[in-house]
């Protein structure tokens, strides 16, 4: 008996390459012999060329009697949710066989069971089998877990092509970008993390008949799912801009050790007399310069990262360098005060890499009630406990305020913020869909933070006066307006 050679195409594991898994299983050749038919027929014989006379009754009992003898098995391959399926060897006892025809469907099923096949609820990443809700939403295991490890390890994607791959079951692992910009406009969030088998009422919902939907719907569908995704190519620009530019990610705050300043020597004497009175002005005059010296030092870093993160944001890039350079200029204070917020206490407020210096520290800075004004602000930000995403965004919405003194295209400024702030709407509603009053509080906060950005912008004006008394980071003078040198005065 003869042999023959069958590939069967499998389904790559769940976080392999794209790929074929060819496999070769030997299988008996099947034969289709006439009625005149022998086993003493010797192989090299010549088949007979001339058309076998009908069958008679006879022979169609004969045939039906090796018929009953027949053993037809047919296997499926693949994974649920390919629509079609494969088909392998047809394997019988006594080389005899016939075609039969097999029908497509949609789902996992056991080719022994009689029941009706149950519809599947498809992965609304890639349209494989959902295996429950997942971060939100239904998806497959790999979808999960390519999301879990993507925030997790906060992985910076690229698109290779124009951020408008395709994501579907076979090429899922292709461009790892677009899968995760499909995650997050599919409503994949970790603050939405709930697990749990399909539900019944989503499963016959699946199972609706396609053609129901008429061409109009389909292409108002496709229209609104452009839309929704250029939405969420902002939010993901923006969030992976964050985590890479930003001191103040959730997970750098959250094991951050905290130190102190380091003290400078300080005069303990009385200040009774005239004398001693004005030695110790002069202390406080010296313990002020030590002060903004080492503020100076430690908000520097922010100044260099809040600058990366503005080249990344959608449409800084195509303003003018006149207008950026003011933008961040001008915006600067307000985007860091967003961000240095997460580690303000009542009593402190701690820089990125841990240090932190006190409120009397700063009263002596500023002025109490400033610093009062700043305290404040961190506080009730606090309280609408935004997410990396959020907070990103947020702070995009802030550096591309139009109405900067001296920008020059404010109606390309206003169109790039009001898709920022679309942005900001979707991505807030989603994560905070229990609290519909915190987008309107969020946005309430941009005003409170233009009013302290131009008090402190006031209170910089002892540090040109005082330039010469400083050794400032040449970054921190340059974003503030500081005179380094004399050159500079002119």
């Amino acid at each position: 008996m003869g042999q023959g050679v069958i590939l069967v195409l499998g389904q790559p594991a769940d976080d392999e390459e794209i790929g074929l898994r060819i496999s070769v299983r030997k299988y008996p050749t099947i034969s289709t012999p006439n009625k005149d038919s022998s086993p003493n027929i010797s192989r090299k014989s010549k088949p007979m060329r001339d058309p076998p006379p009908p069958y008679t009754d006879s022979s169609s009992s004969s045939v039906r009697s090796v018929s009953r003898r027949l053993t037809m098995r047919i296997k499926f391959i693949g994974r649920a949710g390919n629509h079609g399926m494969t088909t392998t060897i047809v394997e019988t006892r006594n080389g005899l066989a016939r075609n039969e025809k097999v029908q497509q469907h949609y789902a996992a099923a056991d080719s022994n069971s009689s029941t009706p096949t149950k519809s599947f609820v498809p992965c609304k990443v890639c349209g494989d089998k959902a295996s429950g809700y997942h971060y939100g939403v239904t998806s497959c295991e790999g979808c999960k877990g390519f999301f879990r490890r993507s925030i997790q390890k906060q992985i910076e994607y690229r698109c290779l092509r124009d951020g408008k791959c395709l994501v579907i079951r076979l090429n899922r692992n292709r461009c790892q970008y677009c899968r995760f910009k499909k995650c997050l406009a599919v409503g994949m969030s970790r603050d939405s993390v709930r697990y749990g088998r399909v539900p019944k009422r989503s499963r016959e919902r699946s199972g609706e008949d396609p053609a129901r939907v008429s061409t109009s719907d389909a292409d108002q569908s496709s229209s609104e799912s452009s839309k929704q995704l250029a939405v969420y190519d902002v939010i993901l620009t923006v969030s992976q801009a964050f985590l890479a530019n930003c001191g103040y990610t959730e997970e750098h705050t959250r094991g951050l050790v905290r130190k102190p300043l380091a003290q400078p020597c300080s005069s303990s004497t009385s200040p009774e007399d005239p004398e001693v009175a004005s030695s110790t002005a002069e202390s406080l005059e010296q313990q002020r310069v030590w002060l903004w010296q080492q503020f100076a030092t430690h908000v520097t870093p922010s100044v260099q990262r809040v600058v990366e993160f503005a080249k990344r944001v959608p449409g800084f890039c195509d303003l003018s360098q006149d207008d950026q350079l003011i933008l961040i200029k001008v915006g600067f204070f307000e985007i860091w005060l967003g961000h240095v917020a997460r580690l303000t206490s009542e009593t402190s407020l701690t820089f990125a890499d841990g240090t932190y210096i006190t409120r009397q520290q700063m009263d002596l800075m500023y002025d109490p009630e400033f610093v009062s004004s700043l305290f404040h602000f961190a506080s009730t930000f606090n309280t609408l406990a935004l997410n990396d995403t959020e907070l990103g965004l947020f702070s995009a919405v802030v550096l591309l305020t139009a109405d900067r003194p001296g920008v020059t295209d404010l109606k390309a400024i206003e169109h790039h913020q009001d898709r920022l702030i679309d942005a900001l709407k979707v991505q807030v509603s989603r994560t905070h869909a229990t609290d519909p009053q915190t987008l309107t509080s969020l946005l309430v906060k941009l005003p409170e933070l233009r009013n302290l950005g131009a008090k402190h912008s006031a209170h910089l004006d002892w540090f040109r006066l005082n330039w010469a008394k400083l050794r400032l980071p040449p970054l921190f003078a340059e974003i503030f307006d500081i005179p380094k040198c004399e050159e500079d005065l002119q």
